[in-house]
């Protein structure tokens, strides 16, 4: 069993300290620490979080291929510091059964860069008429928990109620994409004064926030679980803070493009920044960045959305929605909420691991930095800044709306289960 010695960490930002990893676990955290024969790894004040957790990811295998797989896509989150990410179900085939999410499963852990969680489907074939195979999901090896259309709204008032009392049996959670469907068709960005001048579809906040009033309304009758998706209006935060007042069941999850992009952007008229649901206002990013830090929004999600080149290398309205965003995902919280004195990293580890892992269940993160503990630990650099430059993604696509653009912090080590994905910012 191998030994690493982390010396001179600063464990969730605090004092400097010694973490010692023996196997898959942490065997000691102090001060003054050694152990015979174990690989040293000179932190010098570097921030050690636990390992990160992404509870929305799209790895695209299997059907997409060309645009990302679970092993270029499980690498590209140990680049971003990483253990576990959950992968959405709207793969070709969907992942709607037992089978599919399976060979998702399995292809995670043959490639061991993180840990792999399927989400499965609610409704069959994303097409929100008849539920998806449910429960033999959650039996499967797989053991799925977390359920999401995601890409599609489940619109259906019926159906949502449903899904929602079916995985309460069990102690899943369903996860809404909160689309009016409606109300956003032609949409091309957001409904605003910049669509309006550009002269774009508009997507109005109400179809987004309209679905979240119902189904915080309808997990309260069923008392069961409902998760929102990539959050994104002032409006949204509003209606989840009442609704936990209420004691409601819900959890809400926002983007890091969310925390620092808007729709002024778009008059540039770069597909880069189209994306599901689209870039808001300037007055919704500082509601999004006071939700996530006095707890309204539970947790951090990147919503890594690949494509290929072709795919978003076109005009406006033929381009593909979505952002890569596991590499970018913790500078961009840096720059957002811990240099702007929002979060702790304590208050970083708490949302982008701690509560990520309890949502989904990930059994094994989201856990202390402490003795007996495995050994899901990520290292970061918080003095380095540097410009973000895509051609050295580990990720298959290279999407990215931060090319160019300098952001602070950079993961120079993770480690799943004692086991080195990532040292010195390099893959093993």
């Amino acid at each position: 069993m191998s030994k690493i010695l982390i010396r001179g960490a600063k464990v969730l930002g605090g004092a400097p300290q010694d973490v010692l990893i023996d196997g898959e676990t942490v065997a000691e955290v102090g001060t003054g620490l050694s152990a015979d024969g174990a690989e040293v790894v000179e932190a010098g004040g570097k921030v050690l979080l636990p390992g990160l957790v992404d509870l929305h990811t799209h790895l695209r295998e299997p059907g997409r291929e060309d645009s990302e797989t679970v092993l270029t896509g499980t690498r590209a989150a140990a680049s971003g510091g990483y253990t576990a990410v959950f992968a959405m179900a709207n793969t070709f085939p969907v992942a709607d059964t037992a089978g599919v999410v399976e060979q998702v499963w399995r292809l995670g852990q043959e490639h061991g860069y993180c840990d792999v969680q399927p989400i499965g489907a609610v409704t069959v074939g994303l097409e929100g008429r008849k539920l998806a195979e449910l429960g033999a999901m959650h039996e499967s090896a797989a053991g799925v928990t977390v359920f999401s259309d995601d890409g599609k709204c489940v619109d259906d008032a019926v159906i949502m109620r449903r899904a929602l009392e079916y995985v309460k049996a069990f102690g899943g959670v369903v996860a809404q994409h909160a689309q009016e469907p409606r109300l956003t068709e032609g949409a091309q960005m957001n409904e605003g004064v910049v669509s309006a001048e550009l002269g774009l579809g508009g997507w109005p906040a109400v179809a987004e926030e309209s679905v979240i009033a119902r189904d915080v309304l309808l997990a309260d009758h069923v008392g069961s679980r409902v998760h929102i998706c990539h959050l994104s209006t002032a409006g949204s935060v509003e209606i989840v803070r009442w609704a936990k007042s209420r004691g409601i069941q819900v959890t809400a999850e926002v983007t890091p493009h969310h925390l620092l992009l808007t729709d002024e952007l778009v008059r540039t008229y770069n597909p880069v920044y189209k994306v599901n649901p689209p870039l808001r206002t300037e007055r919704d990013v500082l509601a999004l960045r006071e939700a996530l830090a006095d707890g309204t929004i539970d947790i951090v999600a990147t919503d890594h959305a690949p494509h290929p080149h072709e795919d978003k290398d076109c005009e406006w309205a033929a381009a593909a929605m979505g952002m890569v965003g596991l590499e970018t995902a913790l500078s961009v919280v840096q720059e957002t909420m811990v240099d702007t004195g929002l979060l702790d990293w304590a208050g970083v580890a708490d949302r982008m691991s701690f509560k990520p892992a309890r949502i989904g269940q990930a059994t094994g993160h989201g856990r202390p930095v402490s003795a007996g503990e495995p050994a899901n630990l990520t290292l970061v650099d918080t003095e380095y800044r540097d410009r973000v430059d895509p051609a050295g993604f580990a990720s298959r696509s290279r999407n990215t709306p931060y090319e160019g653009r300098e952001l602070p912090g950079r993961v120079t080590h993770t480690w799943l289960r004692g086991k080195a994905t990532l040292v010195d910012g390099k893959l093993t």
